[in-house]
């Protein structure tokens, strides 16, 4: 049985930030949170491991390319930005391409990852409205259908955790109620939907939206839209693109104010993230990016380059709201949202050791993943004891 310590300045604990302390790690897990009765050697913050529940790549890998390498990638690319686990993220192709990307996350979570654990995939796609498709090439959309779902559920194998789709279509909310019996996670993106459609939508068993103001009907005074949903009704889990193209920092502070708790940091990082300006593709569209900014041919957006310890600092700068409160936006309530809280997110005892160690810039120095360290800087090496 492995025994590892961890001591730090400081353990952001769900009780608050506990000084000079050591958190003991046995066969992955956290057994015990303790006051040190010796002074810290280093300067190191510990904190809970970040949770991207939405990113399609990194690095010039991608979900879509459907191998293990590609995940592989992605996984030890996300250490290295404090994220200690992901959904990998689909985006609309072919019905072949899909299930090939499916069926390559379920291998790969039984082959194991370098770095970022994968919990599973997440469908973007190809249950979305044209009027708000984004990156989402419009010939390959489709109204939600049960029987296909059903067969890549069965492709699955168990590790499909999430489906977004527009409830709009007179399929949707008997595909939701159906979904959430199975317990599968039902996002509402991509859509047209009108305030009531949305509302019924979140009543039939939908968790939340998608990347909130982007790709979905928004707020007017005398119709609310998606994004008036949103906004207003309790326990809609909120996602955000917190990278300051996506959505103006104002626009962010008000979300942060209605949402609270539910609002959830993501990137929807594409393959461009860590990468140099130029030409890419997500899926089959060909995008450009240029300054962090990655736009299809006709100038919508198309996925981020964001990372999401910068969208935690960025949160905090445009909300004003803490450092340590915004990492939970990263952390604890992604796993809430996932219904893994009693695993992930948070540091305290009998939770899973993914946990980050962060300098006095708060910036990321050590990841550790199920109680091993899977990303050190230099830095750490030389100071850490």
């Amino acid at each position: 049985m492995e025994f590892k310590q961890i001591h730090a300045k400081q353990v952001f604990t769900p009780v608050g930030w506990l000084d000079n302390a050591i958190v003991d790690i046995k066969d992955g897990k956290i057994i015990d949170i303790k006051p040190s009765d010796t002074p810290c050697p280093n300067q190191f913050k510990l904190m809970p491991a970040l949770i991207d529940t939405h990113i399609h790549g990194v690095m010039g890998a991608d979900t879509m390319d459907a191998t293990h390498q590609s995940l592989n990638t992605i996984s030890s690319f996300l250490a290295g930005h404090g994220v200690g686990a992901f959904l990998a993220t689909t985006v609309t192709e072919s019905h072949e391409k899909i299930e090939a990307a499916l069926v390559q996350v379920k291998e790969s979570i039984k082959q194991g990852v370098a770095g970022a654990t994968i919990l599973g995939s997440y469908l973007e796609g190809p249950f979305f409205n044209a009027v708000h498709k984004g990156a989402h090439p419009e010939e390959l959309l489709q109204a939600p259908d049960r029987e296909l779902i059903e067969k890549w559920l069965k492709l699955a194998d168990g590790t499909l955790k999430c489906i977004a789709l527009a409830p709009e279509y007179p399929s949707a909310l008997p595909i939701i109620k159906w979904l959430c019996s199975q317990n599968i996670r039902v996002m509402i993106g991509h859509t047209n939907a009108d305030y009531e459609t949305t509302k019924a939508a979140l009543l039939a068993g939908a968790s939340g939206v998608v990347h909130c103001y982007n790709g979905m009907s928004g707020l007017h005074h005398r119709n609310p839209g998606v994004v008036g949903a949103a906004l207003s009704i309790d326990n809609c889990q909120t996602e955000i693109i917190v990278d300051g193209h996506h959505v103006h920092p104002a626009a962010v502070s008000i979300a942060h104010k209605c949402c609270g708790h539910n609002l959830l940091l993501i990137t929807d990082a594409m393959r461009a993230t860590g990468m140099p300006n130029g030409d890419y593709y997500l899926g089959q569209l060909p995008v450009h990016m240029e300054n962090d900014v990655v736009r299809t041919q006709d100038g919508s957006l198309a996925g981020s380059t964001l990372t999401l310890d910068r969208a935690v600092n960025n949160l905090a700068n445009f909300t004003r709201i803490t450092f340590e409160q915004a990492w939970l936006h990263g952390s604890h309530y992604p796993a809430k949202a996932l219904g893994i809280d009693n695993q992930l997110g948070t540091i305290a005892v009998n939770k899973v050791a993914n946990l980050v160690l962060l300098n006095e810039q708060n910036q990321v120095t050590a990841t550790m993943v199920n109680g091993n360290f899977v990303y050190q800087t230099e830095q750490f090496k030389s100071q850490y004891q």
